[in-house]
């Protein structure tokens, strides 16, 4: 049997706790634009703005200081973990300006359900 990367790769992204958390909080987004009026944002004034301006449309994205303030862990860890699921395709990053903005890639999760469904 050949070995296959990418499914290892995408395996040992989600078989970190933190990552799934990561995931689902991305899969519970609301749209960046309708979000202002019920979350609390911590940072400063400007980054309010840029949040009209998310990258990725109307799918639901998060910038990484909102995934950073959800999941309550630094913003070095934030990125390790962003970094591993961007790699293994399960994520999407879009930079505007200073922001970085996150979204699931739903496809690519699709992908490995079925992957794993027939391979197991």
């Amino acid at each position: 049997m050949p070995i296959d990367t990418t499914l290892d790769r995408t395996l040992y992204a989600i078989s970190d706790l933190t990552r799934r958390r990561i995931l689902l909080t991305l899969k519970q987004a609301v749209s960046p634009a309708s979000s202002l009026a019920v979350r609390r944002v911590s940072r400063p004034p400007h980054s309010q703005a840029n949040n009209s301006q998310a990258p990725l449309g109307k799918n639901p994205c998060l910038c990484a200081g909102d995934i950073q303030e959800r999941m309550r862990l630094s913003q070095p860890t934030i990125s390790h973990h962003m970094a591993i699921l961007t790699k293994a395709g399960l994520v999407e990053a879009v930079k505007r300006g200073q922001w970085r903005w996150y979204r699931r890639n739903e496809s690519a999760i699709r992908r490995l359900i079925k992957t794993l469904r027939n391979k197991l």
